[in-house]
């Protein structure tokens, strides 16, 4: 019974650990997309890279959410010592990267309307 417990959660944490890896993707391909979309557009609006790097921030933070859940839920049956020191170093690593994470995003104040740059080579 008890190894069919363990199949069952090793099948779910290899699906929320992969979950979490297409989240990561997904933002780094929006980050990527947005950026040579605002690289390509010739005139960057003020305040676009940091809208990029907010979006992205935001799915790294749930895609981490999403890995370190996977690590619980691995280890949640019948865990050793070793896989207990294992996840507890791994929650520590991610929830401090979580912490200074989510602190960066908050201190983010997103504007409204973003103003669009001047151009220094027109004379005003």
């Amino acid at each position: 019974m008890l190894g069919v417990v363990k199949t069952i959660a090793a099948s779910i944490s290899v699906a929320v650990e992969f979950a979490g890896a297409l989240i990561v993707a997904y933002g780094a391909g929006e980050a990527v997309y947005g950026s040579a979309k605002a690289i390509m557009g010739g005139r960057m609006l003020r305040g676009e890279r940091k809208e990029v790097w907010l979006r992205f921030g935001v799915w790294l933070l749930l895609g981490l959410e999403f890995q370190l859940a996977a690590d619980v839920i691995r280890t949640a049956v019948s865990p050793t010592w070793s896989e207990i020191g294992q996840l507890a170093a791994i929650a520590g690593i991610r929830t401090f990267l979580n912490f200074f994470l989510e602190r960066d995003l908050e201190a983010y104040e997103p504007r409204d309307k973003i103003a669009p740059r001047r151009d220094s080579r027109i004379a005003a």
